[in-house]
């Protein structure tokens, strides 16, 4: 599946908004896909470092127009925790040299609600 394909839309609420400061961006996703699959899609899409993902599945609800009832279907909602102060990693190479690892992350999805 391709990253497009999992991730569908954000959620815009009044809670989602009030966590954007603490780095969780809420999204609807495809239902087929699993917490892997959706960090992979926004580290792709969006260039941020995901530490978290939490899925949920949001049952749909039982609508009337007029006489005649239905029900809206049921979706998929991932909270996806990214990482606002991404650090340099050191490591232990071949020979006890230090290597030093740093890429180029974002700290915040601009795309999302134009944030």
């Amino acid at each position: 599946m391709r990253p497009e394909d999992i991730i569908i839309a954000p959620v815009v609420t009044e809670k989602s908004n009030e966590e954007l400061q603490a780095g969780k961006y809420t999204f609807e996703v495809n239902k087929k896909a699993t917490k892997v699959d959706i960090a992979r899609a926004v580290e792709k899409l969006f260039e941020v470092k995901v530490l978290k993902v939490n899925t949920m599945i949001v049952k749909g609800k039982n609508k009337r127009v007029g006489r005649y009832e239905g029900k809206t279907s049921d979706w998929k909602k991932a909270i996806v925790t990214i990482d606002t102060d991404p650090q340099e990693k050191t490591y232990l190479a071949k020979g006890g040299k230090t290597v030093k690892v740093s890429k180029k992350y974002k700290t915040s999805i601009e795309e999302f609600m134009g944030a």
